[in-house]
């Protein structure tokens, strides 16, 4: 029972982290019902000796065989683009990961998932306090890979990298997020005044 309760809970943890295929899958279903539902109104239309409601199966056949004959290049060229675009959108949609901002943080009772702007302004309060600024002075960016800490210190004020690095690592240990990210701390060469 709680080898299937671990597998089910998986399967939850991965569909918070990665984005849901349904949109683009049903927009190409619709794409081609539409052409198909067409293409059978015109052959209906054929079938039955009435005149075709836009274009007939036979002229669109034979329109398709004779280009690029009169059509002009510059409008064949961008009817190209636009179904290469269109196939590259579907196909990028298929085949990228399609990751949300999201982290995982194991658990054996129940799937746990964090947003990574939470993660990051968590983070961010650490590397404040350790660093002696304020919050505007710091921002938290938390991506799959990597952490980046940017720090604007206070001008005649110097500030520890290595202290904020520690700092940041060990909150992300505290929250056992995985993948753990590498942490990255940029100090900005010029510093606030009067913070």
């Amino acid at each position: 029972m709680s080898e299937r309760i671990t597998q089910l809970t998986r399967k939850v943890v991965r569909r918070e982290l990665h984005s849901s295929r349904a949109l683009p899958s049903v927009a190409a279903a619709v794409l081609i019902s539409i052409i198909c539902l067409y293409v059978m109104f015109e052959a209906a239309l054929k079938a039955a000796g009435q005149e075709a409601w836009l274009v007939s199966p036979g002229q669109a056949g034979n329109w398709l065989g004779t280009l690029p004959g009169t059509v002009q290049p510059a409008l064949l060229a961008a009817a190209g683009l636009v179904v290469f675009i269109i196939g590259l959108l579907f196909f990028l949609n298929a085949v990228l990961p399609g990751r949300r901002a999201r982290h995982s943080i194991p658990n054996r009772r129940t799937a746990i998932v964090v947003d990574a702007e939470v993660l990051a302004s968590a983070l961010a309060r650490r590397a404040r306090i350790a660093a002696g600024v304020t919050p505007d002075q710091v921002l938290v960016t938390v991506g799959r890979r990597a952490v980046d800490v940017q720090v604007r210190p206070t001008s005649g004020m110097p500030v520890n990298v290595e202290s904020i690095r520690d700092v940041v690592e060990d909150e992300l240990r505290l929250t056992s997020v995985e993948p753990v990210p590498a942490v990255r701390v940029a100090v900005a060469p010029s510093g606030v005044i009067g913070q």
